[in-house]
C-alpha cells in the first residue's frame, strides 16, 4: 500500500502557485485497509476516504470504461492491482496526471513537467473524448493559465471539436455546465474560457446568446473594438481584475449585452434599446442553467440599467433616487457594489480604455449614502403618518442627491 500525492497540488508547486487543496491517490489497497487505518468513507461512486487527522481526500487508484453518455455514463474499477499509471491515464490533462511520492520524487509517464514548461493544455490519452465535461475543464484551466502563457495543444483542441460534432455535449446536465462556468467567471482571464469553448464549436451549442454577440458591429467612437464579443471579453477581463475571484460580479458582465445580438441589421452599429431587448435572451441562460437567484437577479440589474449607470452624473436627482430604489440599493448596499464594478467594467472594457476614470461609481454610492441617511423618524416625530411620510422621505432624499458635488465626466 502506498500513497501519492496527484493533481493540482503537484502541478501547483511545479508551477510555483499557492497549493490549496491536497489530494491523494492509494495503490495496493482496498476499502477495509482504508477503514482499519481510522480513514473515513466519503465516495458515493467509488471509493474515496479522508484521513482521520487532515481531512485530506484519498482515493483508491481506478480504473474507468465509458458505458453510457454524458457525466456519469462510466463504469468505475478499484482494486489492490490497479496502478499508479492506470489511474493517471484517465485524468484529462497532462499537467493534472503527475504524482509525487512521500520522498517528493515525481512520477510523470505522460509529461506534464514537459507541458508546464511548454505551457502547454493537453490531453493524456484518447479517452478524453469519452467525458463532455472536460471540454469544460479544459477552457476553464485556460481562463486560469492563460496569464501564464498556456494554451490547448492543436491536437487537443481537435479532439475538442470532435466531441461537439458527435454531440457530446449535448449531454452535459446544466449544473454541471454552470457549475464549471461559475469557476471560470472566477479566474484571472475568463476571456480565454470563452475564446476556447468558441473555437471548440461548443459556445454555439451552451451559450448561444453569448456565441450570437461575435461578429456583431457597434459605433467606433465608443467601442474602438466595434465587435461586440471582443467587447464582451474585455469586460469579462476587466470585472476579473476589479473583483478577483467573484463570479457574481462575472455573471453580470458575460450577460450585459445581450440584446446586442438582437439588433435588427439595418440599425447597425448602433444598439437603441439593447439593454431592455437583453433580458428575455438572459432570463432564457440562467433558466436553462439553472443560475442561482442572486446571480441572475443583478446580471438583470445590469442589463437594464448599466447604461444609466453610465449617465449617472447627468441624471436629475429624482431619477438618481429612482435608480437607486430599483437597485434595492438602500436595503442592499452591497447589491449596488457590485452592479457598480460590472458597469465599471463595461466602460473600462473597450479598446485603449483599460485605464479610464469612472467617477459615476463614486458619485452613485455617495448618493446611496445620502440618501440612506434619510429615515422616518424625523417626520413621525412631525405627527406624519401612512402615504405622507413615504412622500416626505422622497423629496428629502431627492433634495439630498442635489446636494451631493457632480464631478466632471470622464
Amino acid at each position: 500500500m502506498r500513497s501519492y500525492l496527484v493533481g493540482g497540488a503537484v502541478r501547483d508547486r511545479l508551477l510555483g502557485r499557492p497549493v490549496v487543496d491536497h489530494d491523494h491517490v492509494v495503490v495496493g489497497a482496498t476499502p477495509q485497509d482504508m477503514l482499519a487505518r481510522g480513514f473515513r468513507p466519503v465516495g458515493k461512486d467509488f471509493p474515496v476516504f479522508l484521513h482521520p487527522d487532515n481531512g485530506e481526500e484519498y482515493a483508491l487508484a481506478r480504473t474507468e470504461r465509458k458505458t453510457g453518455h454524458g457525466y456519469h455514463g462510466f463504469a468505475f474499477h478499484a482494486d489492490p492491482g490497479v496502478t499508479l499509471k492506470e489511474d493517471l491515464a484517465r485524468r484529462d490533462l497532462t499537467i493534472n496526471a503527475i504524482a509525487q511520492d512521500e520522498h517528493g520524487a515525481l512520477v510523470d509517464p505522460f509529461h506534464g513537467q514537459r507541458d508546464i514548461e511548454r505551457r502547454v493544455l493537453r490531453h493524456v490519452s484518447p479517452a478524453f473524448v469519452e467525458d463532455p465535461v472536460r471540454l469544460l475543464r479544459v477552457a476553464r484551466f485556460a481562463a486560469r493559465f492563460a496569464p501564464l502563457g498556456f494554451a490547448v495543444a492543436d491536437e487537443t483542441m481537435a479532439l475538442m471539436r470532435t466531441m461537439v460534432a458527435n454531440g457530446e455535449v449535448d449531454h452535459l446536465v446544466p449544473e454541471r455546465v454552470w457549475a464549471e462556468t461559475r469557476r471560470a467567471l472566477g479566474e484571472a482571464q475568463p476571456s480565454a474560457f470563452l475564446r476556447v469553448l468558441r473555437e471548440a464549436g461548443a459556445l454555439a451549442a451552451l451559450f448561444p446568446e453569448v456565441d450570437a454577440l461575435y461578429g456583431v458591429p457597434q459605433r467606433a467612437e465608443f467601442h474602438p473594438e466595434i465587435d461586440t464579443g471582443t467587447h464582451l471579453e474585455l469586460v469579462l477581463d476587466m470585472a476579473a481584475r476589479l473583483a478577483p475571484g467573484d463570479d457574481l460580479v462575472g455573471f453580470g458582465a458575460l450577460c450585459h449585452d445581450l440584446g446586442k445580438a438582437l439588433t435588427p441589421a439595418e440599425v447597425l452599429p448602433g444598439h437603441i434599446g439593447h439593454e431592455h431587448a437583453g433580458v428575455a435572451p438572459l432570463r432564457a441562460l440562467a433558466a436553462r442553467l439553472k443560475v442561482p437567484a442572486e446571480h441572475a437577479a443583478l446580471a438583470e440589474l445590469v442589463c437594464r440599467e448599466h447604461l444609466n449607470a453610465h449617465r449617472a452624473l447627468e441624471l436629475r436627482p429624482a431619477t438618481v433616487l429612482r435608480l437607486l430604489t430599483t437597485l434595492d440599493a438602500l436595503r442592499r448596499p452591497r447589491r449596488l457594489d457590485s452592479f457598480l464594478v460590472v458597469c465599471e467594467a463595461d466602460k473600462r472594457g473597450r479598446l485603449g480604455r483599460g485605464e479610464a476614470s469612472y467617477p459615476q461609481a463614486a458619485f452613485l454610492r455617495a448618493a446611496r449614502d445620502a440618501a440612506a441617511r434619510v429615515d422616518a423618524a424625523g417626520f413621525l416625530a412631525r405627527g406624519l403618518t401612512g402615504p405622507a411620510i413615504g412622500a416626505a422621505m422622497e423629496k428629502a432624499r431627492t433634495a439630498a442627491i442635489a446636494a451631493l458635488p457632480r464631478p466632471a465626466r470622464s
